[in-house]
């Protein structure tokens, strides 16, 4: 009986002691409750209390306010230690939160759980360095440009010295020691909020009657060209500059080829429309240096895609860390919440209601955002270990001898049994609009014109046992022995079959490729066969016996 009171008492007052460390540390060494005993008001120290900011209509309540005080309703004028205010945003944070943007557990009030970094939660914070990654959370920028027209685009703002006047993203528009420049209007921000399209006009007779200062000094005389540059310059200044670029990178790397966003772009790898919101937990970081987060987990996949998910048909890019980060920033802000309508910006309504597209249309940004990938970024193809070659579709002896109709078809109805897919089926974003740019775009880059053709579409009239006898010997090789294609393009391809005039194959297989394993047949060689002219069209005989009667 002694024993059990003696039992009863030790843990009678253990309870009392645990119960006492609890309410000392809930009630004086919280880290929000220090965090705010050091914090100043306008009338001296503020009340140390928990602090939240609830939004019903986006059903979010942030504690996070609870530390970041002075990012608080009404709290801007805290001062202390740990007090910073938010940084210039086109919305006012106060009245949407933290998480909306930033990811994070806003209920919790512990930094670690806040952060969201903890196991199970699946939202954790945006880092800091990456933070306009949460601008894509509601935001979608429209007619973004590929990265050397949005590169010439801010060159060009910078060259005619246009922040004399004008602040973009905390830059510029101020008064210079010289007594030039001046404060003019903000433009980081114009994208979203639109601006005079006369502008030019009404600087030009602004200028024409100063006679001194920044009007006098600064402006000057624009060229059409310039103007356009700025404008493309103006059109992204949407308040998310790193954003913009890493989407520029985005639309510069063919990724659309595979990948699709918001309904536009190819099947054959994930849909990344919600990406950014993976849950960290649900993935395998065992190939993954450094922290278990979101954020490297996407580095490291596109600097090395098979090393971090197994049996991935994504090739390695060879890009640099500038633009592996510029990728890893873009990945991020796909997250795309639902939002009510009286919270969805303009910009939003545009692409998911009035089909308003994401990226530039003309034929070089079309061809940089579906085929780069794919093709090489001047058309050159591409080779990636494990996948078949993926033509050079610049090759100058290609377009020398395809009609602008063959390449145009291929592009809208794709090469069946190979992973050129049909970009007009009505599901990629593509249209049959896009297709004449961006057919003068290749024939840009090859530097060849449209071929003239002199003879009908079909006039070979060869041998076909000869042929076939030919085709064994010297082709199927590389093109498979029924012309499935192997290391070569498949020549029984209903679509190049329709398509390719006689001609095409004709001096295709005379010519030879350059570039390529293609010989010149009809050149005297050592190491293969040369085709006389009869033989050329018995050849050709044979392979048009797969397409069927002409």
């Amino acid at each position: 009986m002694q024993k059990n009171k003696w039992l009863l008492l030790v843990s009678s007052l253990g309870v009392l002691a645990l119960l006492v460390v609890a309410a000392v540390q809930e009630n004086y060494l919280r880290e929000w409750r220090q965090v705010q005993a050091t914090a100043v008001g306008d009338e001296g120290p503020i009340p140390v209390m928990l602090r939240q900011i609830v939004n019903p209509g986006l059903g979010t309540a942030d504690r996070c306010v609870s530390c970041h005080v002075a990012m608080g309703p009404g709290e801007q004028g805290v001062t202390g230690p740990q007090m910073a205010l938010h940084r210039p945003v086109v919305h006012d944070p106060a009245e949407f939160g933290c998480t909306v943007c930033h990811g994070g557990q806003g209920r919790a009030t512990d930094k670690a759980d806040a952060h969201g970094h903890v196991r199970f939660w699946p939202e954790p914070m945006l880092p800091v360095s990456m933070s306009e990654a949460g601008c894509g959370t509601c935001h979608t920028a429209t007619g973004v440009p590929r990265r050397d027209v949005l590169d010439l685009a801010a060159a060009t703002y910078a060259r005619l010295d246009c922040a004399a006047c004008h602040r973009v993203d905390g830059r510029g528009g101020t008064v210079r020691p010289d007594g030039g420049g001046m404060e003019g209007p903000d433009l980081s921000r114009v994208g979203l909020a639109g601006y005079d399209p006369s502008w030019y006009d009404a600087h030009v007779a602004k200028a024409a009657t100063e006679t001194s200062g920044p009007w006098a000094t600064a402006f000057g005389p624009i060229s059409a060209p310039d103007r356009a540059h700025l404008e493309t310059f103006l059109h992204t200044r949407v308040a998310a500059p790193r954003l913009i670029a890493a989407k520029s990178v985005f639309l510069s790397s063919g990724c659309l080829g595979c990948h699709k966003v918001s309904g536009v772009g190819g099947d054959t790898g994930p849909d990344l429309t919600r990406i950014g919101e993976r849950d960290p937990g649900q993935l395998d970081f065992t190939p993954v240096p450094g922290r278990r987060s979101l954020e490297n987990w996407f580095s490291a996949h596109v600097r090395a895609p098979s090393s971090v998910v197994a049996g991935s048909q994504m090739p390695a890019l060879g890009l640099s860390d500038e633009d592996v980060q510029a990728l890893t920033l873009f990945t991020l802000s796909l997250r795309r919440r639902e939002v009510p309508g009286s919270y969805l910006p303009l910009d939003q309504i545009r692409v998911a209601r009035l089909g308003v597209r994401e990226f530039a249309s003309d034929g070089a940004s079309v061809y940089a955002a579906f085929c780069a990938g794919c093709h090489g970024p001047e058309g050159q193809g591409h080779r990636a270990a494990g996948l078949a070659a993926f033509p050079s579709v610049a090759n100058p002896d290609f377009l020398g001898l395809a009609s602008d109709t063959l390449v145009a078809e291929t592009i809208l109805r794709g090469r069946p049994g190979t992973r050129m897919r049909a970009w007009a089926d009505g599901t990629t974003g593509l249209t049959a609009e896009d297709v004449p740019p961006l057919v003068a775009h290749l024939r840009a880059l090859a530097g060849v014109p449209a071929p003239s053709e002199t003879r009908p579409p079909r006039w070979v009239a060869g041998d076909v046992r000869e042929g076939e006898r030919l085709y064994a010997g010297s082709c199927a090789g590389c093109h498979g022995a029924a012309g499935e294609g192997a290391d070569a393009p498949a020549l029984r391809n209903p679509v190049l079959q329709e398509l390719a005039t006689d001609t095409y194959f004709v001096e295709t297989v005379r010519r030879g490729r350059r570039g390529t394993a293609m010989p010149a047949f009809g050149t005297p060689s050592s190491t293969y066969r040369t085709l006389s002219a009869s033989e050329l069209e018995s050849l050709i005989t044979f392979i048009r016996s797969w397409g069927g009667p002409s």
